[in-house]
């Protein structure tokens, strides 16, 4: 099969039966195509660029699939091959981000840290730069940077992502808020409680105007106020946010459930913690009407 036959192969049927939710049939065409592939590279060595397509398309599918030891196989196969040949630089940074989100979703964060670097500049070194993308992998980086205990390097990705999308999508975007968020929880897993709720404030102004004001996400918020005020010793704020979460989770009962229940658990305790037994007593009591265990 020739270079051009196989990547309208890859790009059009394999395409195609992925997004009509039939990936087995996917996943068996794109493994013909990929030993096809191979055999083509033995043939003449310029083939190397298709080799590199269908290593990533049936990485991807693999990792669709759960297989994730495949893909991961699959998109080093992929790098190495790459390295023989031209590529765009746009598909580097999808080989090493989706081989930098395999090693993180497995926890070896220190194997993911430098294929999302690489993945980032590659993205930013591309004309026009792929700011989104970019974005999107520094919030990931950060993530694991947090997870480290390296505060001072996740602030810096997470900030340098929140600049990044605020400029692509204005301050009104979910995508912004989710930072602010991310932000939020960064301050307060470092000790920064003050920090911690302003950018908790900024995530729920924005999800409130974007989301409307009672979405579970900015239930979400209040939560996570509520527990920044816990810190600051606020326990009128404490009361109010807790309050106003629990309040908006009885309405999305049927998907946010076990939200409901931890967030009342967690206020409970706090209320027990700020010498409340009554209130906490009563929120128990309709808790267990909300939940219909009475």
């Amino acid at each position: 099969m020739s270079s051009e036959n196989l990547n309208a192969l890859l790009e059009g049927h394999v395409a195609s039966l992925y997004e009509a939710g039939k990936l087995d049939d996917a996943l068996r065409v794109a493994g013909t195509a990929l030993r096809n592939a191979r055999q083509a590279v033995e043939d003449d060595e310029a083939n190397y660029p298709v080799l590199v397509n269908a290593l990533e398309i049936l990485a991807n599918l693999n990792r669709q699939a759960g297989e994730f030891a495949k893909s991961e196989s699959l998109y080093q196969e992929g790098l190495e091959s790459a390295a023989k040949c031209r590529v765009p630089q746009d598909q580097l940074a999808r080989l090493r981000s989706g081989l930098a989100m395999l090693y993180d979703f497995s926890q070896r964060e220190e194997a993911a840290i430098p294929l999302y670097d690489q993945a980032i500049q590659d993205y930013e070194s591309i004309t026009p730069p792929r700011a989104k993308e970019a974005a999107e992998l520094r919030n990931n980086l950060a993530m694991i940077y947090k997870s480290l205990g390296r505060y001072a390097l996740a602030e810096q990705h997470y900030l340098m992502s929140l600049e990044s999308l605020e400029r692509l999508y204005g301050r009104e975007s979910e995508r912004v808020a989710a930072v602010f968020n991310n932000l939020g929880s960064l301050y307060y897993t470092a000790g920064f409680p003050e920090q911690a709720k302003e950018m908790h404030v900024e995530a729920l102004d924005i999800r409130q105007q974007v989301l409307g004001a009672e979405h579970a996400e900015v239930a979400q918020s209040y939560t996570n106020l509520a527990t920044a005020c816990y810190d600051l010793e606020d326990d009128a704020g404490v009361q109010e946010n807790y309050e106003k979460s629990l309040r908006i989770l009885e309405q999305h009962l049927d998907t946010h459930r076990d939200s409901y229940e931890q967030t009342g658990e967690d206020y409970i305790a706090v209320l027990e913690n700020l010498g409340e037994p009554k209130k906490a007593a009563s929120l128990r009591k309709r808790m267990e009407k909300v939940l219909g265990r009475n």
